[in-house]
């Protein structure tokens, strides 16, 4: 037991120094020096399924490298280091782009898959801890489809349709009455509605007018998803979901397909978000291109 409390407290205390010396790669060595700690844990309490059962060693060798090394290590932040190193060894991704404080909000959820979609996002957007925190209160990962989870866990390819959220959270603090209220509330946070519907969305245009025969029409909002090289036209409502209102979003994309899309660019995608979805009106819609999602406020 000696032996391996004397191996955790020079891999701590070589931490600290290193931390102290070469800032730049302070992170690297966190992470790498948690790793090992926790091994050394699991190993010294006898394996995994004893180390569930008891932390007299984890308190002891706390007690110990509090006199020694400080207060930073105290029984809880062992428990953490030992989690860090059962979770990577469940197939979490040990990545150094993420900080130990990134761990530590992604340690207390129970779905490996889960933890994996947070730790890509992370790398993928540069997240902060507390933009982390944020997403993960807001359930993203729950919110996304079944058939999305599904690719992700085989890594099958993904489309534009498959990180739009059910439902979208919008950001507010009116009174969603009508579509205006609706509209404004998500223009006021444009920013926080593009990340809802996933990667590669850009702002175009809201009442984007339209000219159908001698009348105008006005599309609620006009997007661009760079990523996948396509149109988007939105469409609020705050009623349930209706079937005119899939005529009326189809409409509106076979215009933008006809007059603003180019030959290299893909089809126009149409998303209706509203108060209500109805499934058995989704069930008969034939164009793939079309789908909807309900919102919420917070």
């Amino acid at each position: 037991m000696n032996n391996y409390y004397k191996q955790i407290k020079d891999i701590l205390t070589s931490n600290e120094v290193f931390k102290k010396v070469k800032d730049l790669s302070k992170n690297r060595n966190d992470l790498e020096s948690y790793f090992e700690v926790g091994k050394l844990l699991i190993e010294v309490q006898g394996g995994e399924e004893r180390a569930k059962y008891g932390d007299g060693l984890i308190k002891e060798f706390s007690k110990r490298l509090t006199n020694e090394l400080g207060k930073k290590y105290d029984t809880t932040t062992l428990k953490r280091m030992r989690q860090f190193y059962l979770l990577i060894q469940k197939g979490a991704p040990l990545a150094h782009q993420l900080t130990w404080s990134h761990y530590q909000e992604l340690l207390p959820l129970n779905n490996i898959n889960k933890i994996n979609y947070y730790i890509n996002q992370c790398i993928n957007h540069n997240l902060s801890k507390r933009q982390l925190r944020e997403r993960i209160k807001s359930k993203e990962y729950e919110r996304l489809p079944d058939s999305t989870k599904n690719k992700l866990i085989v890594k099958e390819d993904t489309n534009i349709k498959d990180f739009i959220k059910n439902p979208i959270v919008i950001n507010t603090d009116k009174e969603i009455i009508n579509e205006k209220t609706l509209k404004l509330a998500i223009l006021e946070n444009i920013k926080i509605f593009l990340y809802e519907l996933g990667d590669g969305f850009a702002f175009i245009d809201s009442e984007y007018k339209i000219k159908l025969g001698n009348e105008y029409n006005y599309i609620d909002l006009l997007l661009f998803n760079i990523k996948y090289n396509c149109y988007v036209v939105i469409e609020l409502k705050v009623s349930e979901l209706k079937k005119e209102h899939i005529g009326q979003i189809q409409t509106y994309m076979n215009y933008i397909d006809t007059n603003l899309k180019t030959i290299y660019q893909d089809n126009t995608i149409g998303i209706i978000i509203c108060k209500k979805d109805n499934y058995f009106i989704m069930e008969y819609v034939s164009d793939e291109r079309i789908l909807s999602r309900e919102f919420i406020t917070i």
